[in-house]
């Protein structure tokens, strides 16, 4: 159950992060961008600091947590690219990130260091 929530706390803090750093590029009134970024930013905080928390009370390593974040915001990223702004993620280089990944993610998850 905990590596479900870090997963759902990871998907949630990538969504709120594509939003906060690319909004500005899908809405034509720029005149109070920085501010909701800004705003954004306090939720995006709140949801990292509760994903360290429970994957390094979980994994019992920073590097683990890091990387499952890193998994997750490559798998949010292109599906929010494509829907807001229409770039393709359907292109060779893309989807071997995309692919490499899941490796990453499964290797994190399933792979026990000790």
């Amino acid at each position: 159950m905990q590596v479900i929530n870090l997963l759902l706390l990871f998907i949630a803090l990538h969504i709120v992060v594509w939003y906060s750093a690319n909004l500005q590029l899908v809405v034509d009134d720029q005149s109070k961008m920085l501010l909701i970024s800004v705003l954004i930013g306090i939720p995006a905080s709140v949801l990292a600091f509760y994903a360290t928390k429970i994957g390094h009370a979980y994994y019992d390593s920073l590097w683990t947590v890091r990387l499952i974040g890193f998994g997750a915001s490559y798998l949010i990223f292109p599906v929010m690219t494509y829907f807001y702004l229409g770039e393709s993620p359907f292109n060779t280089k893309t989807m071997i990130c995309v692919a490499l990944s899941f490796m990453i993610i499964g290797v994190q998850l399933f792979w026990n260091a000790n």
